[in-house]
């Protein structure tokens, strides 16, 4: 049994070979070469040069017995190539420079259009003559029959003829023939070929009745009933047997024994909002079967992952993501580059301008909608895989401190790997740069509720990123940075802010007792709950409150690189929070003396000269003054070795108590009374009191 697909093969090469963009001259010659191998192969080369000529019988009186699919192959693409010359050919008679002898052009492209239906012709009368012999099957018989009938109407509609009532019935009858493939093909590729092919079809239909003049030329489908229905059983043979069979072949074939595993789309899983997704293409079913069986293996990865052990299954589940991100990768670039080509056929089409319609206008929507389509799949799924590396990263690190919270009393600052925050925030800015792209797609920028949903993921994100990015400026012992930190929260704030008000306007997110249970799940892959929100909240006060307390105990300095080598290597840091103190506390010279005795450090150079000194307050220590008010050299330098980290420490043992803070003193002017620093706006104002 010869099973010949002519539409499928005549689709492949035309795709492959310079017809996705009208480049009919690269078709004609990868035709001229495929006869020829084909000639080769069976032994039917007329000859070399200079010997006898040899001439071949038709091959429609072959004997059946010797008949291959070669041979069927070599009649297709002898019609294919001729077809495609005289397409070549009305183009060149349509410009502008071959205006002076486009009668002899089109002249010649009938010729060459009557010689591809010459042999589509002898290519139906030898499949019917093994379809009888019971050597073909149905499905095969089917496709020749559409594909000499819309030869036919082509070359009817085409210049000069314009035969508009003898092309019509020709062009319905070939529609009727491709829907019935299309409703009982055996998989989704064989559907969407049956599709490919009939959305040729319909705009020359609609075109042909808008010229006949009837009513509603717009509606293909009823005129493909009225008028196939009066002329299918004069053009095809046998067609109600043939149909028959065709049927009863398709249905062995799919309940059968031996039946394969077909290649069907989970339609269900192509949907947007409420309505299918447009698959027309073959090409389009092969690697969107591919995304559906990497889905499926994921899917079917996760549930076994789930009862095992937490880390390794989402590890695995993290691995998952790699097929079904790459499966996804290759359908966008198969529907990016059909996309491109049905614009690109649109603006440079050979057709006559008679002769273009509304429907190629509807096949580059549905290409553009369905490139969009799966962008937004690639998308989503990238962003949950960097969501669940994102929980596998903190899900073994809080493992890891718990094991170490199980030694110690106090986890050290050691326990948490300093690399964990900046490969979060990393992540964190994949996912914002996804959904950035996200946002900027058709689809969801047509759809109110998606686009703020998305802007809200975008905000919360966000504010997430500043939070961990904010831990990064703490986590180094040596130069913790509280002022970058507390800024970071201050923004994580705002854009929290933000987020859960663009959520309330979708709906009352923050009411328990809605449907969701506080859950807004519009966004399928990036779900977000008034918990997260609650909880994300609360840990920027905390540690902010904790930033605050450490920023103003440590001085914003922290542990100094000296005082961690024994006073050696770089130079201790003023503490900012003493450089300000010193304007209003009068510190004892002798007090600080004994301190730093009792500290263990080196009593001054100086210690001698400022106890015999007169007592000066610190407004003068401070300016290097002295007691006649007369500029000091030492003073100030005395001061600065004697006020230093360890002496903080040492007066905090010794339970000393100060007064109340004094009001500022100005020197001479040069300082304003309502001057603020920044300091007192990031530490909010209760550093300086009792």
């Amino acid at each position: 049994m010869i099973e010949f697909r002519a539409l499928q093969l005549a689709n492949e090469q035309q795709s492959a070979y310079g017809l996705r963009y009208n480049d009919f001259a690269r078709y004609r010659k990868h035709c001229a070469n495929r006869t020829h191998r084909l000639r080769s192969s069976l032994k039917m080369t007329h000859g070399s040069k200079g010997k006898e000529f040899k001439k071949f019988s038709p091959l429609t009186e072959m004997d059946l017995e010797k008949v291959k699919e070669g041979h069927l192959q070599l009649l297709l693409f002898e019609s294919e190539r001729a077809w495609a010359y005289a397409q070549e050919l009305t183009s060149l008679s349509l410009l502008p420079t071959n205006s002076a002898h486009s009668a002899s052009l089109l002249h010649h492209a009938t010729g060459r259009f009557r010689r591809a239906i010459n042999w589509a012709t002898q290519l139906l009368s030898l499949t019917q003559r093994l379809y009888t012999s019971q050597k073909l099957t149905a499905e095969s018989l089917l496709e020749c029959t559409a594909y000499l009938l819309l030869l036919n109407g082509r070359f009817l509609l085409s210049p000069p003829r314009e035969d508009f009532e003898s092309s019509l019935p020709q062009l319905s009858v070939t529609r009727l023939i491709l829907d019935i493939l299309a409703l009982h093909a055996r998989n989704s590729r064989d559907q969407a070929l049956a599709v490919l092919w009939s959305d040729q079809v319909g705009p020359m239909v609609r075109w042909c009745a808008h010229q006949m003049g009837r009513e509603k030329a717009y509606d293909v489908d009823s005129i493909v009933k009225e008028v196939s229905e009066q002329n299918v059983r004069n053009l095809v043979d046998n067609w109600d047997a043939l149909v028959e069979k065709f049927k009863k072949e398709v249905e062995d074939q799919v309940l059968g024994p031996n039946v394969k595993k077909l290649g069907k789309l989970d339609e269900s899983k192509l949907m947007w909002e409420g309505e299918p997704v447009p698959i027309r293409n073959p090409e389009l079913v092969d690697v969107l079967l591919r995304v559906q069986n990497a889905e499926a293996k994921m899917a079917s990865s996760d549930s076994k992952d789930g009862k095992s052990k937490g880390s390794q299954g989402g590890k695995k589940a993290v691995a998952a993501y790699d097929s079904v991100l790459a499966a996804l990768s290759d359908a966008e670039e198969v529907a990016r580059k059909l996309s491109e080509s049905e614009v690109q056929k649109a603006s440079s089409s050979t057709i006559p301008t008679s002769l273009k319609t509304s429907g190629d206008g509807g096949q580059i929507r549905d290409m553009h909608f369905v490139h969009t389509y799966i962008v937004y799949q690639l998308l989503s799924r990238r962003i949950q895989r960097d969501l669940l590396l994102a929980d596998a990263l903190v899900g073994a690190t809080s493992v890891k401190e718990n094991s170490v919270s199980t030694t110690s009393t106090s986890l050290s600052s050691a326990a948490t790997d300093p690399r964990l925050n900046p490969a979060i925030v990393k992540l964190l800015d994949s996912i914002l740069q996804s959904l950035s792209q996200l946002r900027t797609l058709s689809i969801v920028d047509d759809s109110p509720d998606l686009s703020s949903a998305v802007d809200a993921r975008i905000g919360f994100s966000k504010a997430k990123r500043c939070v961990t990015l904010a831990k990064c400026y703490i986590v180094v012992p040596g130069d913790k940075k509280y002022a970058e930190a507390l800024t970071l929260l201050q923004h994580a704030t705002i854009h929290l802010r933000e987020a859960r008000r663009v959520l309330e306007t979708l709906g009352p997110f923050d009411n328990d007792s809605n449907a969701n249970d506080g859950v807004d799940d519009r966004v399928e892959f990036y779900p977000l709950t008034k918990e997260e929100f609650d909880m994300l909240d609360k840990s920027i006060v905390k540690e902010g409150l904790e930033y605050k307390r450490s920023w103003l105990e440590k001085g914003g300095a922290g542990v100094g690189v000296g005082e961690q080598d024994g006073g050696k290597g770089k130079k201790q840091k003023k503490p900012v929070f003493f450089n300000i103190a010193l304007n209003y506390v009068d510190v004892d010279m002798e007090l600080m003396e004994r301190l730093r005795e009792r500290a263990g450090m080196a009593p001054t150079t100086t210690s001698s000269t400022q106890a015999t000194a007169p007592a000066l307050n610190l407004t003068q220590i401070r300016y290097g003054l002295n007691s006649s008010g007369s500029q000091s050299s030492g003073a100030p330098r005395a001061f600065a070795a004697a006020v230093g980290p360890r002496a903080k420490a040492a007066v905090m043992e010794e339970g000393m108590s100060r007064s109340g803070t004094p009001e500022p003193r100005e020197l001479d002017g040069s300082k304003p009374a309502g001057a603020t620093s920044r300091l007192g706006s990031l530490l909010g104002g209760w550093w300086g009191k009792n």
